[in-house]
């Protein structure tokens, strides 16, 4: 596998591309919305890399290798000298309808020599958590699943995502990888840390909650914000995420996050299932507990490195987690960098939602403010 790093700015344009000519099969990338809104970037991506699929998706920054940019659109060609590759693409009305998309995108690309998808989804009218097990349906749960929900910064007006096709709404775009030379690690983790009692969730339906221990969900969250944060919601709900679980299975915790309030309802909505009858637990961060947490996604996603060919690491990390963090967000991309190792290209976006296998159950799902590690390389055939 050839890896070629690619970046573009406003004064100096595109960088690291060597022209028309490209072998690059794949190429990933990732930017601001106002970066990739207008379809130029993609064009001129799809003229510098003609025999490539191109994936990618609006983002709450980039990271590549140890920087973290809001400006610049980062990304990487990729060359397999002996993996197959396939896309499918997938729009979606409303989030009802994002099951029967997994569904669809898993058929699509279920094969028997099928090793592995990496999916990037809208991250505002997609249920992430409904999405992913319409793949799983479609693909069972042993192949990984990895991948995020697109980010807007902490604007939440629009995301983007684009598969062979210029980045717009609504859209799920997933890449498959096949045959035996592919190799595909993943590793999730958070580092977040609980407070307060434990609620059960007593009103919701599919990802609105309504009622914690039959009392309003918003109220919750306004007593904990106090009166200036609660008029910043949902965007100040970030830095308060819910951890809920099944009371009967303790490997089934899981976090979620808010994409949008509604304050007649007093309901909020998350970017997955909220199940009735399962607990929730507020949580906040800790500097070095969070950067902790990235090291231990990386140490988990880690795969035998080959000399002879090259390694990627995609970095998903919430949104959440830069806008607590602030500068101290380069701790958690050492922290991963530490554990990936300097032969190791690192690319990435904070998202909205991140989607890995569960470190304890094995089984895919949708995470929210953690930071989810993708390495793919490849060996000999």
């Amino acid at each position: 596998m050839h890896i070629e790093q690619v970046s573009w700015t406003d004064s100096a344009g595109w960088q690291g591309i060597d022209g028309p000519a490209s072998a690059a099969n794949l190429v990933i990338y990732f930017g601001t919305r106002s970066a990739l809104e207008n379809g130029a970037r993609f064009e001129e991506l799809r003229r510098s890399f003609p025999g490539a699929h191109l994936l990618g998706c609006s983002t709450g920054g980039q990271i590549a290798n140890e920087d973290i940019s809001d400006e610049d659109i980062a990304a990487v060609a990729l060359r397999f000298d002996a993996t197959t590759l396939r896309l499918a693409c997938e729009t979606v009305p409303s989030p009802e309808k994002s099951r029967a998309c997994g569904q669809t995108i898993g058929r699509t690309l279920a094969a028997p020599d099928l090793a592995g998808i990496f999916i990037l989804s809208d991250g505002l009218n997609v249920n992430g958590s409904e999405l992913v097990a319409g793949i799983i349906d479609a693909i069972g749960r042993n192949i990984p699943v990895t991948g995020g929900l697109a980010g807007d910064g902490a604007q939440f007006h629009e995301t983007l995502v684009g598969g062979d096709c210029p980045p717009r709404g609504h859209l799920v775009a997933a890449v498959g990888f096949y045959g035996k030379a592919i190799r595909i690690g993943h590793g999730s983790a958070g580092g977040w840390d609980q407070f307060g009692p434990r609620r059960r969730i007593t009103k919701s339906v599919a990802n609105v909650l309504y009622e914690l221990d039959g009392k309003p969900a918003l109220d919750l969250y306004e007593r904990y914000l106090g009166e200036e944060d609660a008029k910043r919601l949902p965007g100040a709900a970030l830095l308060f995420p819910l951890r809920i679980q099944d009371p009967d299975n303790e490997s089934s915790d899981v976090v979620r996050t808010v994409l949008a309030v509604d304050r007649d309802a007093r309901s909020m909505t998350f970017a997955g299932d909220m199940p009735l009858g399962w607990v929730g637990q507020l949580m906040r961060g800790n500097f070095d507990r969070l950067a902790t947490g990235a090291g231990d996604a990386a140490r988990q996603a880690a795969v035998p490195a080959d000399s002879e060919n090259g390694q990627l690491a995609i970095l998903v990390s919430c949104i959440g987690r830069r806008l607590l963090m602030g500068q101290h967000i380069v701790d958690e991309i050492e922290a991963a960098g530490n554990e990936l190792g300097p032969d190791v290209v690192r690319l990435g976006f904070y998202s909205y939602g991140e989607i890995s296998p569960h470190s304890a159950s094995g089984v895919c799902q949708l995470h929210n403010q953690t930071m989810t590690v993708t390495t793919l390389a490849e060996v000999a055939a």
